[in-house]
């Protein structure tokens, strides 16, 4: 039978935060009649206030699973991650993170748990994996971590970028609302002391600012949260959007399944244009740029330009789809698309 299963993989070495640190992560097994042979085994991580259960929590008219039972289903081994920072995983203070580290403990986490399916010593009853494709998928957060640790690292077979530029990462507002103004941090300074490089055009803007808890919570109460136009189609359950968009401000408890109770500081450093340039630049394994059609990305035929390295580049745009993808009502059709593209992956490994 289909089986999740809950680790914790230190990370300690690799985080470098002198002390010690692990990360959270289920794995979802497939029936070992449905295993795919080869196998595909892909790590899926989570945007800003989301955990891990993002990629397996069910909207009211699914069949069980989420987006992780749908990939089980069809043969892969799926691993939903929590990062640093975030969950159920090691939540340092102040500011010790940077997108850095995050990426180097999720790759420090991505080689443990595939040097152990090649043993057969992950799961018990698993028998020893050899040669599988490794895939890393993520979104909007989770999209950059992923991007950063491919740049590094060189972490995975390939890599699905959801809702997240390569170039310049916007949160839209609704159209006639002033859009939010986001601080653009260059990530050579400590958000101990931060250096904004966009501070005077940030003092001259209309909309709410990034980071403002009180004026994000007071237009939550009011009736939309700013961002909620962009993270939510229309047609969704408006109850689980006004859950949703109310935990993001601390006003629901308990929170949703989905929802992470803590995001760290170095998130902000993501908005800034290029703010992963050189890392999405060096990037040689396949890349899916998928996003829904209201989304983060200004100019979304423009992303493949971030992966000047990249030679084979995919770009998806899922129509009735918002940021937060596994929302959606066409959530299925983007699942699909990502499956198809690391089936494609994996095929690819066989005859290159």
């Amino acid at each position: 039978m289909k089986r999740a299963v809950e680790l914790k993989i230190d990370v300690s070495e690799a985080a470098a935060l002198g002390m010690a640190a692990h990360l959270a992560i289920t794995v979802h097994l497939p029936d070992r009649t449905e295993l795919a042979h080869p196998t595909t085994v892909c790590f899926a991580f989570p945007g800003g206030g989301y955990c891990r259960r993002y990629y397996s929590f069910d909207m009211p008219d699914g069949s069980g699973g989420g987006e992780a039972g749908f990939h089980c289903e069809r043969g892969w081994i799926f691993v939903a991650c929590d990062h640093l920072g975030f969950g159920d995983s090691t939540i340092p203070d102040g500011n010790a993170l940077n997108l850095d580290n995050v990426a180097a403990a999720n790759d420090a986490m991505v080689r443990q748990v595939m040097a152990r399916l090649e043993a057969g010593t992950l799961v018990d009853g698993l028998e020893p994996i050899v040669d599988a494709t490794c895939l890393g998928i993520g979104q909007s957060m989770g999209g950059c971590f992923t991007v950063v640790a491919q740049g590094n690292h060189q972490t995975f077979h390939g890599i699905g970028v959801l809702g997240y530029s390569g170039v310049h990462t916007v949160v839209p507002t609704r159209p006639g609302q002033p859009p939010a103004a986001w601080p653009w941090i260059s990530r050579r300074s400590s958000l101990d002391a931060p250096h904004v490089l966009n501070a005077a055009a940030l003092a001259q803007a209309p909309g709410v600012t990034l980071g403002d808890a009180e004026a994000l919570q007071a237009a939550a109460r009011a009736g939309e949260h700013p961002f909620q136009w962009s993270f939510h189609n229309d047609d969704e359950p408006a109850d689980i959007v006004t859950l949703d968009m109310m935990a993001s401000v601390g006003l629901v408890d308990p929170l949703p399944e989905w929802r992470s109770a803590t995001t760290p500081p170095c998130g902000v450093y993501m908005v800034a244009p290029g703010a992963v340039a050189l890392e999405a630049a060096v990037v040689r394994v396949p890349v899916l740029i998928a996003m829904g059609e209201r989304d983060v990305a200004p100019d979304p035929l423009g992303e493949p330009r971030a992966y000047k390295s990249a030679e084979d580049i995919q770009l998806f745009i899922c129509p009735r789809m918002a940021h937060m993808h596994n929302f959606a009502p066409t959530r299925v059709r983007f699942w699909e698309r990502i499956h198809n593209w690391g089936d494609g992956v994996a095929a690819q490994r066989r005859v290159g």
